[in-house]
């Protein structure tokens, strides 16, 4: 199993001590939201693409992709009924999947739910039919840079729409491309109403990305949700991707954080194997 963490946990460090304690603590991987390289991530300049690329690598870390991607931007929208708000945002996300490819990723996770709920006056499948028009407009993009866009689904404390992985798998279907597949989380899935563990396995088909993390958003294991059955529903479905950790709550500490994330998720799989 691969470990990654989200990089906009570490804030205003350095980026090198960043990739430092990354590599200390045991994570393999980062995956990098596009607002932390600056506020017009998309015209981000070759060279300085490279330097970033470049620094990652140097450091024995992976780039897993992007996620965040419409996070702290303006003018982009899923499932609006304005079609040039949509032709813009399948336009950026398919900048963000050239970005994405130029730093080594090759997923992107599509969360940002203040950029995709949708009004009280607008159905569920008119929703969809708006986003799968933006999907179906990037599809070039993603096939040409080689990256997957990761839908993910969200709890509804976060926003209507994509709330449960079936709703999510339901968009996947109709659009039947490789390039578009399943990202799960576990802050998100504890909203359900079923085990996590089932979620996992009902969508095993669709799933290409994960993150860990706990419904008080803080890192996996620093809660009430125990990751064994997590992890043996994921070896279960022969699952391969990264298993990246994403936080939403720093006040433990950047350092404690990772660290504790690790340790936690090492500690799980030792029991798995006893």
């Amino acid at each position: 199993m691969r470990f990654a963490i989200c990089n906009e946990l570490f804030q205003d460090w350095p980026w090198e001590r960043a990739l430092e304690l990354t590599l200390e603590c045991g994570y393999t991987g980062w995956e990098i939201a596009p607002f932390t390289l600056g506020r017009r991530p998309e015209q981000l300049p070759a060279d300085r693409r490279r330097q970033l690329a470049d620094q990652i690598q140097r450091s024995g870390i992976e780039v897993v992709g992007l996620h965040w991607l419409l996070a702290k931007t303006e003018g982009y929208h899923l499932t609006t009924n304005e079609s040039e708000v949509r032709t813009r945002t399948a336009g950026y996300l398919g900048q963000l999947s050239q970005l994405c490819r130029d730093l080594g990723g090759s997923v992107m996770v599509l969360g940002s739910p203040q950029q995709r709920n949708f009004p009280e006056t607008m159905t569920h499948q008119q929703a969809d039919e708006n986003a799968l028009s933006v999907l179906e407009a990037v599809l070039p993009d993603l096939e040409k840079n080689q990256v997957t866009l990761a839908l993910e689904p969200l709890g509804p404390g976060e926003g209507n729409y994509w709330n449960h992985a079936a709703q999510t798998i339901r968009v996947i279907e109709q659009l039947d491309s490789p390039w578009v597949r399943l990202h799960l989380d576990v802050k998100a899935m504890s909203s359900e109403g079923k085990p996590i563990a089932d979620v996992i396995r009902e969508s095993a088909k669709h799933l290409v990305h994960f993150h860990a993390n706990d419904p008080n958003l803080l890192g996996p294991g620093m809660g009430e949700v125990p990751f064994e059955p997590i992890f043996a529903a994921l070896r279960e479905v022969a699952y391969e991707g990264w298993v990246s950790v994403e936080v939403f709550d720093y006040s433990p500490g950047i350092e404690t954080i990772a660290r504790q994330s690790m340790q936690n998720m090492r500690n799980a799989l030792l029991h798995l194997d006893v």
